[in-house]
């Protein structure tokens, strides 16, 4: 019992350790934003890989297509969740967190705000969902890369910063809902990405 125990542990740490954390700047400089006060935020999923699949499409109707086998409308039921969390969930949470670290430098940054001067893009480019079964577990965790744009042209972007391996956080045991775990994740995000600018961009 003891030797079983122990190698759930070792199987759950094994799973949770296998994306580590990384931040940093690709190209551009933050420098730019000091002096700010607002900063607008945009949310970009369309070039999604989720878990095995290329393509978040493929992934949503295959999942979709099992879940309804197995209970019909409990398929369709999850689909319309998975994008309604984003606004709903995952954005609140980023922004809240976000903000939290920005509030020191008199700085807010929030959706649709077109009359502040930056924008920054977050593009969600990989989202691995992750699964608590009871007897095994594996973290959700995303990738985005952060871009930094003019508001007036969107199209230039001055910097990008990477962010790989935003996990989830381990929540006990409980976190057998899907959304739930990847709303960690950009709980996370909001955090990371905050205290990266205040250190950067203004200090």
């Amino acid at each position: 019992m003891k030797k079983s125990c122990i190698m759930l542990f070792l199987s759950i740490f094994m799973l949770s350790a296998c994306n580590i954390f990384a931040q940093k700047l690709k190209s551009g400089d933050v420098s730019m934003l000091k002096g700010q006060t607002i900063l607008n935020l945009q949310y970009d999923y369309s070039n999604m890989a989720v878990g095995k699949y290329k393509n978040e499409k493929e992934y949503v109707a295959n999942r979709t297509e099992d879940m309804n086998k197995k209970q019909p409308g409990s398929g369709d039921q999850w689909a319309a969740s998975w994008v309604n969390d984003r606004k709903e969930r995952f954005q609140p949470m980023f922004e809240k967190n976000f903000n939290a670290k920005l509030e020191d430098a008199g700085v807010t940054a929030k959706e649709n705000t077109p009359d502040a001067k930056y924008t920054l893009v977050l593009h969600t480019v990989f989202t691995e969902p992750g699964f608590n079964v009871g007897v095994t577990r594996k973290n959700a965790y995303i990738d985005m890369m952060v871009d930094v744009v003019e508001t007036a042209s969107p199209d230039k972007i001055l910097a990008s910063i990477e962010m790989k391996g935003l996990q989830s956080v381990f929540m006990m045991g409980y976190d057998y809902d899907t959304g739930g775990r990847i709303q960690s994740c950009y709980d996370r995000a909001g955090d990371y990405l905050g205290k990266f600018l205040v250190k950067n961009a203004f200090k």
